[in-house]
């Protein structure tokens, strides 16, 4: 540390104490990231001990700790049978999580990535005055690197036989004394770096998340497709059915869109003779927060020329079998409530419009006038705004009454043309489309089309939406399509949503590191 540096530290702290360390600590604390009543007076303790380290030259914040094994790697080291003088070395670092002080001997435990490992550390192991001076006065969450050789306690857990110590990083806040410390959900997801330390099923969920990620595209490069980036900033919002983000650019004194879907772009390189991308890539919906909807989340999206919607239904199963085998180890997945949801086999197939009549009971439903469709639906119990479409009230029923109940793997096929403008119309039915929604836990997961690749057709439909759900034209993207785009298959899948079912998360928010919140005043 340098001579500024150490005086900076030396006179900010003694100003700070001689003004009475706990009412400094209290105006430190004045926001909501104070953990306990007590926390304020904690952290006054911590910024004497700070100082502390600082007069005496040692310094409290390395800039470096050569970690030469995590907790896992080194526990597999450990040789069973052999003396303890012959077992390795090793080099560990990580946050205290457990600190038990016995008087010349003390045990803790330090977490890393890969979990904990145990370290013994004693008086006369330590240079002369160094455990009762500095070591004991280590705290829970400060980061710290052990140096030892390798043991197994009389309990039998391997354990590091600490010849020297180096504290990386001082802890100035408290962590929570046990996860009971943690249970309002706006602290959770405000200080997920509190979440993370103390609670090993949020480390778990997130971990099998990257690996999810990561088998998804192992699936799709093994099958030859190639991955690619499209704009997050688009002057047509277009794709989708939503309210976008608006933002302007000043270099171009324009307006631009945050991407609603990653579709239009994609469907361009179909164009450009790119027969199979994909995209996993944040989209953005200025729309409402529930359990399953957040503004800001991660969707894959594919295309792949020359095949159609059933062909996505072959290519979604594969990848949610694959996904859920390799990361999840089975393919019989337990919903919090004890049911199992059975991936593998055949998956169910059923017509949207035979889903409606079955649960309305209402052979004639299609042939009804809105008026009448809106009456059936509220006496249904549905709450339905009198605005609505012919078409809506009907997908309100089905959003109500009927998804909540697919909970095994269902393919919903055959919806509604109106519901979306960018796939292919079915030839024996005009009024609805070759598209496939696949419901998994009460919940749409993946839809997908057979993609509309009639330029004259796709303009067509678009100027027929209506309301809510017109989109604006993107004349570039008729464009592109006017050159000649294959016929193909195109399939969006949540992966948020998949998570959930997957890892039996309770909101799309426990799997989202950092979801959207209403800021804090005093953090703006």
């Amino acid at each position: 540390m340098s001579f500024i540096t150490t005086r900076f530290i030396r006179n900010f702290f003694a100003f700070a104490i001689s003004k009475s360390a706990s009412r400094f600590a209290g105006f430190i604390m004045t926001d909501q990231t104070a953990h306990s009543d007590n926390s304020h007076d904690l952290y006054a303790v911590r910024l004497q001990k700070l100082e502390s380290l600082c007069e005496e030259g040692r310094n409290p914040f390395a800039a470096n700790c050569l970690q030469r094994h995590t907790s896992a790697q080194a526990i597999k080291l450990y040789e069973e049978g052999a003396a303890d003088d012959a077992q390795p070395k090793v080099y560990v670092a990580g946050r205290i999580v457990v600190f038990r002080l016995m008087g010349k001997a003390s045990f803790i435990k330090i977490q890393d990535r890969d979990g904990q490992i145990q370290a013994y550390v004693t008086r006369d192991e330590l240079p002369e005055g160094e455990y009762n001076t500095y070591f004991k006065k280590l705290d829970l969450g400060d980061i710290i690197g052990v140096e030892g050789r390798l043991f197994k306690t009389k309990t039998g857990e391997i354990t590091v036989r600490a010849e020297s110590y180096t504290l990386v990083s001082k802890s100035l806040r408290p962590l929570p004394e046990k996860w009971a410390g943690l249970t309002d959900d706006d602290k959770i997801y405000r200080q997920r770096y509190l979440d993370l330390i103390v609670n090993e099923e949020s480390r778990e969920r997130f971990r099998k998340r990257s690996k999810i990620i990561q088998e998804m595209r192992t699936y799709l490069w093994e099958r030859d497709f190639t991955e690619v980036e499209t704009p997050m900033l688009q002057a047509v919002a277009g794709g989708a059915a939503a309210r976008p983000f608006i933002t302007h650019s000043n270099a171009l004194d324009c307006d631009f869109y945050m991407r609603i879907a990653l579709e239009l772009y994609l469907k361009r390189l179909l164009v450009a003779g790119q027969d199979r991308v994909f995209e996993i890539g944040r989209v953005f919906r200025n729309e409402g927060l529930s359990r399953r909807h957040n503004p800001e989340f991660t969707m894959l999206e594919l295309y792949q020329a020359y095949t159609d919607f059933r062909g996505m239904m072959e290519l979604t199963q594969g990848l949610i079998q694959h996904v859920a085998k390799t990361v999840i180890g089975s393919l019989e997945i337990a919903r919090p409530d004890g049911t199992l949801i059975h991936l593998d086999g055949e998956w169910r197939e059923a017509k949207y419009k035979d889903l409606i009549l079955e649960t309305t009971g209402d052979v004639d439903w299609f042939s009804h006038s809105r008026e009448d469709k809106l009456e059936k639906a509220r006496a249904l119990g549905i709450e339905v705004d009198g605005g609505l479409e012919d078409y809506e009230i009907t997908n309100n029923v089905f959003e109500k009454l009927i998804e909540p109940t697919l909970i095994q793997p269902t393919f919903v096929t055959h919806i509604p043309r109106e519901l979306c403008p960018l796939a292919k119309i079915t030839q024996d039915d005009a009024t609805t489309i070759d598209v496939f929604e696949l419901c998994i836990n009460g919940q749409e997961i993946a839809p997908a089309y057979s993609e509309q690749n009639d330029p004259i057709i796709q303009r067509k439909m678009f100027e027929e939406q209506v309301g809510d759900e017109q989109q604006n034209m993107d004349t570039d993207f008729l464009t592109a399509l006017e050159h000649g785009m294959p016929p193909a298959g195109g399939m969006g899948l949540g992966i948020d949503r998949l998570i959930i079912l997957l890892t039996g998360a309770e909101s799309i928010r426990d799997t989202i590191l950092f979801p959207s919140l209403k800021p804090l005043k005093n953090e703006s």
